[in-house]
């Protein structure tokens, strides 16, 4: 199974904010190739930008991620996509527009107002209920 992960699951985890154990959870099954985990290029940068200001060696974990996700990209057509969706979150648009184009079977978020299509969204903790 092939799933996104939103960029606020990982803060979660690095920041241990509510659902961190659920977060470290899931990030546990795709390193052991449970499931695929997918993330856009941006998250990445996002972590950076954030995390830096409250974790020193952050590098480290961005290097974790990088080696074990795959992370794909944005480009002019996502972007067109992304806005177009009637949702006002740019970030999450494009997480589901590239999900979607590919072909990832869920996104995992704890965004309770994040754009939902007609790829399965679930949170963290509905998505270990299912599957765990």
């Amino acid at each position: 199974m092939k799933i996104c992960i939103n960029t606020n699951i990982f803060f979660d985890l690095i920041l241990k904010r509510e659902h961190h154990k659920e977060a470290l959870k899931i990030f546990n099954a795709i390193s052991n190739h449970l499931f695929t985990g997918v993330i856009l290029d941006i998250t990445i940068l996002n972590i950076d930008y954030i995390a830096k200001k409250q974790i020193k060696d952050i590098r480290d974990f961005l290097n974790l991620i990088n080696d074990t996700f795959i992370i794909i990209g944005v480009n002019n057509k996502s972007i067109s996509k992304a806005l177009k969706i009637s949702n006002n979150d740019l970030e999450d648009n494009l997480q589901y527009i590239c999900a979607n184009e590919n072909k990832c079977d869920a996104i995992i978020t704890n965004d309770k107002n994040f754009y939902n299509g007609n790829i399965e969204t679930m949170s963290s903790t509905m998505f270990l209920k299912r599957f765990f």
